[in-house]
């Protein structure tokens, strides 16, 4: 099956970079779509608490006793305290007597703005919950993907004392192993802080250090939403179809995963070996894991330097030849898709680099997406369309894809797509900086602003919703990816045509389990 992910990318970047190829005037494929499903949507009746049966009730005690034996008792006591707090102080930016409490005038009321900013007081869960809500577009509301992009991932960091006992504890004396370390974090985030060292055999590094009791606080939060989302399904069966506590399900242990930096390490290596395996380890990379220095714990690895996919300019003085380096990116990013259980599911501007030998480097390996079959063969039949400039093909694609109880007007469907492609051929990066080099030449920084990847995404979801569709989040994540390679395919190689280089690749696409993770 050709032209699969790397011709979804390509077809995006050739719509929105081009003039669009005229839809067929042959009879679409789809034309009998509406007509072939059920001609009356007879809707099912809501089922009650009443209709529900002994074994049920039997299973949710189950899930809730095992969930609070995981959550422990330890953490509750000050995750009580905790939310008391943030729940406090949230409060008091809205209300009218904020001006009194704190000297500053109460915020206009917004229930995203609220919630984002409990949660980023609440912590680490939430603060990564968030994340996944931002990163979410098919699962959630739009003005709270909208929202979560803003939430912040960045804490007071830990005392060099505290993290200095963690790295020891779990590799033993420092002296053994680092000629330095740094004891200015390089970044601290909810639930770790990264450190630049340098080992006695002179390597640069970084080191991941888990913060102390995190687990435990993981643990009692994830619980809670589990036991609440069971609660609420259980008291309102037909909150079933939203699937609620399957996805909290999910966070649950994907998050909890995030806590052994083993994972992570496998996930690093396993990218590495594809590297090798396909010849591409002389152009592209990934940090290289120092096993010996990691643990659950504590993750030591090989320190890459470079800039961003986004500097043009300092990509320039790296390389003359800055469309090969994106071309580069894309095309070892879609053989992973393709040849690899998972995929790098969160490729933006500072993951992805530019490395000071020119090649590209892939680094956080922290959310990976897996795709299964029905996705990937509907992928491939919606960049076909796309290429065609088959808009009603592209609505059917979606419709094989996603789930739907609904009678779906294709011919709508297709139309409103349409609108969607020809919106993302008005959207250009920015100029950001303009200024004269020393040999006289005009030389501008160009970039795009993050939003503008969500917002592309979010329409694209608007339009299937409103279309009575729901797409799988794992698609929602390869869109996503397409959309920033986009971006930096209009940055460093505004001019080219990919959609006839003969540089590109399009592979046979593999399968995997349709699962997304974060780890």
């Amino acid at each position: 099956m050709k032209h699969s992910v790397a011709a979804l990318i390509i077809a995006f970047s050739a719509a929105s970079t081009s003039a669009f190829a005229p839809v067929s005037t042959a009879p679409s494929r789809t034309s009998h779509l509406k007509s072939t499903r059920s001609s009356t949507v007879t809707s099912r009746p809501k089922r009650t608490i009443r209709d529900r049966s002994p074994e049920e009730t039997i299973s949710l005690v189950r899930d809730i006793t095992q969930a609070a034996l995981e959550a422990g008792p330890r953490a509750a006591p000050s995750r009580t305290l905790q939310a008391y707090i943030a729940i406090s102080r949230t409060l008091q930016d809205f209300s009218p007597l904020s001006p009194l409490i704190r000297g500053q005038q109460a915020e206009n009321f917004s229930a995203p703005v609220a919630l984002r900013k409990l949660f980023e007081r609440l912590g680490a869960t939430y603060i990564k919950l968030g994340q996944f809500v931002a990163s979410s577009p098919s699962l959630f509301p739009k003005e709270y993907v909208l929202e979560f992009q803003k939430c912040l991932d960045s804490t007071e960091p830990l005392e060099w004392n505290v993290v200095k006992d963690i790295i020891e504890n779990e590799t033993g004396p420092i002296s053994k192993n680092f000629a330095s370390i740094e004891t200015t974090p390089l970044a601290s985030a909810s639930i770790a802080q990264v450190h630049a060292a340098k080992l006695k055999t002179g390597e640069d590094v970084v080191i991941k250090v888990q913060k102390p009791r995190i687990d435990e606080l993981l643990k009692a939060d994830l619980n809670f939403i589990y036991i609440a989302s069971r609660l609420l399904e259980f008291l309102q069966p037909d909150f079933e179809r939203t699937s609620l506590s399957a996805v909290a399900g999910d966070i649950k242990s994907s998050m909890l995963e995030e806590l052994d930096f083993q994972k992570e390490a496998n996930n690093i290596e396993e990218f590495r070996d594809f590297l090798v395996t396909q010849g591409l380890d002389d152009v592209a990379t990934a940090p290289d894991v120092y096993r010996s220095l990691t643990t659950k714990k504590v993750l030591t690895m090989e320190r890459l330097r470079g800039v961003s996919m986004v500097d043009a300019e300092s990509i320039s003085s790296i390389t003359n030849d800055p469309e090969s380096v994106i071309i580069t990116a894309l095309n070892t990013w879609t053989m992973s898709v393709m040849n690899m259980p998972w995929f790098h599911a969160d490729v933006h501007s500072g993951n992805l680099l530019v490395l000071e030998d020119g090649r590209v480097g892939f680094i956080d390996f922290g959310m990976v997406g897996r795709v299964g079959e029905k996705t990937f063969k509907a992928v491939s039949e919606l960049s076909t369309s796309m290429a065609m400039g088959d808009y009603e093909g592209m609505a059917k694609a979606l419709l094989n894809m996603g789930a739907t109880d609904d009678n779906v007007d294709v011919h709508k469907f297709g139309r409103d797509i349409e609108q969607v492609m020809r919106d993302m051929a008005k959207v250009q990066p920015d100029i950001a900086s303009v200024g004269i080099s020393g040999d006289g030449t005009v030389q501008a920084a160009i970039s795009f602003d993050e939003d503008e990847i969500t917002n592309m995404l979010l329409r694209i979801v608007e339009v299937t919703e409103d279309n009575g569709l729901k797409l799988p989040r794992e698609f929602g994540l390869l869109v996503k990816q397409s959309l920033y390679f986009d971006r930096y395919l209009k940055i460093l190689a505004p001019g080219l045509d990919i959609a006839s280089d003969s540089r590109m690749i399009a592979l046979e696409s593999g399968v995997g389990n349709v699962k997304v993770e974060m780890l």
